[in-house]
């Protein structure tokens, strides 16, 4: 039978560590939530930024620069639900669209926003590197 101690001990150890799960998430969740609220303030130059270096460049079509293709976008966004990490991908699901991550030295950046499952296909992304 575990003494109380030992139950104390161990809630703490599993109140830790969902502690620091909370404190990895956070991040990737912020770099999303930027990223919607550059677009949202019509900033394209502010959104290509936060974009990964490959989502930035696969916007440049036709002779238009990232920050007038991101805003010509219709991405949906919403609330942030969800947020899962494997090691430096993630993936953040808001209450209108799933948005996924990438973590460079700098940060996370966003590598794919405006997606939508296809049941055991990937997903397809209006940005995607």
């Amino acid at each position: 039978m575990k003494t109380p101690i030992t139950l104390v001990a161990l809630a703490a150890v599993v109140t830790g560590l969902a502690g620091c799960a909370a404190a990895e998430k956070e991040p990737a969740e912020q770099a999303v939530t930027r990223f919607y609220a550059a677009l949202h303030s019509r900033q394209g130059e502010r959104a290509c930024a936060l974009l990964a270096p490959k989502a930035a460049e696969s916007l440049r079509t036709g002779g238009q620069t990232c920050a007038k293709a991101v805003l010509d976008l219709d991405l949906p966004g919403g609330q942030p639900r969800e947020v899962d990490i494997w090691g430096d991908e993630a993936q953040v699901r808001l209450t209108r669209d799933t948005v996924f991550l990438h973590r460079f030295p700098h940060g996370w950046l966003v590598r794919g926003a405006g997606c939508r499952p296809r049941g055991d296909l990937p997903y397809r992304c209006e940005v995607e590197a």
